[in-house]
């Protein structure tokens, strides 16, 4: 099995509500385009310096990240971003790593998505049981 990288979109979910009252026009609304690794042994949306500041999305809280190494790292958290595949949108918080690092879809926005990761195909799509809207679990 390789690695699996998906192109997604990702956008500073408070400008979008900003749009949405029409405090700011959805012109302005700051989102790009990104290719991310698609990683489920990962939690959060990991981010980079760089992702993070043409967002401009806001630092909410501190945290400690226990690398795949064993190493730690002093985290920020900013949030919140809203995640976009094909038909498919969520809203999280994500983890920002120092640099230039590549962008990780870890398992929350995958799950707040309704995705699923075929491995033969080595490609991340919408879910073939509920291709034309996410399904959220409650129980």
């Amino acid at each position: 099995m390789g690695l699996i990288f998906a192109d997604i979109e990702l956008i500073n979910a408070g400008d979008i509500f900003n749009a949405r009252i029409d405090r700011l026009p959805m012109t302005d609304v700051r989102r790009m385009n990104v290719r991310a690794l698609v990683d489920t042994g990962a939690y959060m949306l990991t981010i980079n310096e760089t992702v993070r500041y043409q967002l401009g999305v806001p630092k909410v809280d501190d945290e400690v990240a226990i690398l795949a190494d064993g190493s730690q790292l002093p985290v920020d958290i900013v949030g919140p971003i809203e995640v976009r595949f094909k038909n498919r949108r969520t809203t999280v918080d994500a983890v920002v790593i120092p640099g230039d690092e590549q962008i990780l879809l870890g398992a929350i926005p995958l799950e707040g998505m309704d995705v699923v990761i075929d491995t033969k195909a080595q490609e991340m799509t919408v879910n073939p049981k509920h291709p034309n809207i996410a399904v959220t679990i409650l129980k």
